[in-house]
């Protein structure tokens, strides 16, 4: 498999969330959120996993607003905050409650530690994709011929440096949230020794 085999949807929800997610992102960040996608629908592809690729494009762009100081919540964790501003983007792209809700769900799961496939394909994809992405897990289910194109292609610069600081804040914030439960648990380490940027 290769980059170019990658199924990447062009609708104009696509596109809006790549917008979103380039104004208000850093570099990193925002190379992190393509890379996600592109692991998650490179995997899903090999595996015949069936996903809606619109549906997983825009939950990627968009799943670490929470994260940024535009849309970080004192109240809530960073995830459910990014399933706030999602539930909103995609009322205003058009979409249907119910597809609004899936969106804000697959946000809200990829920071769940499993999702089962079967119940919720796009969400199992997500979370799977931003750990190979963050913390290395699994990356040897990466198809080789895909991992050095996307790598290439959106490089990944300052990312574990910028999301062990923002993870590490959110721990210390909400430290009843996943975030929290991740920094207790060694997140920070396992981000360093990612094998993707070896």
């Amino acid at each position: 498999m290769r980059y170019d085999d990658i199924v990447i949807p062009d609708t104009p929800a696509c596109r809006g969330a790549l917008e979103v997610a380039t104004r208000y992102q850093t570099p990193s960040l925002l190379n992190h959120s393509v890379r996600a996608y592109l692991w998650a629908a490179a995997y899903a592809q090999t595996r015949m996993i069936d996903f809606d690729a619109e549906l997983l494009y825009v939950s990627s762009m968009l799943h670490d607003l929470g994260l940024v100081a535009e849309f970080d919540s004192h109240t809530v964790p960073f995830e459910e905050a990014g399933g706030h501003v999602a539930w909103a983007f995609c009322a205003g792209a058009g979409w249907s409650p119910e597809r609004r809700l899936r969106a804000s769900e697959v946000i809200v799961r990829h920071m769940w530690e499993e999702v089962p496939v079967e119940e919720d394909p796009e969400g199992h994809l997500l979370e799977l994709s931003t750990g190979m992405d963050i913390s290395g897990r699994r990356t040897e289910d990466i198809p080789d011929g895909v991992r050095h194109e996307v790598l290439d292609r959106h490089p990944r610069l300052e990312i574990a440096k910028e999301f062990t600081a923002c993870i590490a804040d959110q721990g210390a914030r909400k430290p009843s949230s996943y975030a929290g439960r991740f920094v207790r648990g060694g997140v920070a380490d396992r981000i360093a020794s990612n094998p993707l940027d070896a």
